[in-house]
């Protein structure tokens, strides 16, 4: 499985709805959320072989910014 994080502006519960009618029609999700206590409003995305610029498109098609940060594999050692 792999764990994708992505800077984002979305920054309230209203923003994150916006961006769930997008992410979650994306098969390859099988978990995501988005920590508005942090600074960056990281967006964690895990998946067999979740796709990053998919990804951003969906954020990007809801209206907000994204900027991938990390992609990690299973065990969390970063790829």
């Amino acid at each position: 499985m792999k764990i994708l994080k992505f800077k984002t502006n979305v920054q309230n519960e209203a923003e994150i709805a916006q961006v769930a009618s997008f992410l979650d029609q994306e098969k390859s999700i099988q978990n995501w959320k988005i920590d508005t206590g942090s600074e960056e409003n990281i967006l964690s995305v895990s998946g067999e072989n979740p796709n990053p610029q998919t990804i951003e498109n969906a954020v990007q098609q809801a209206g907000f910014t994204i900027e991938v940060l990390r992609i990690l594999g299973t065990g969390g050692e970063s790829l």
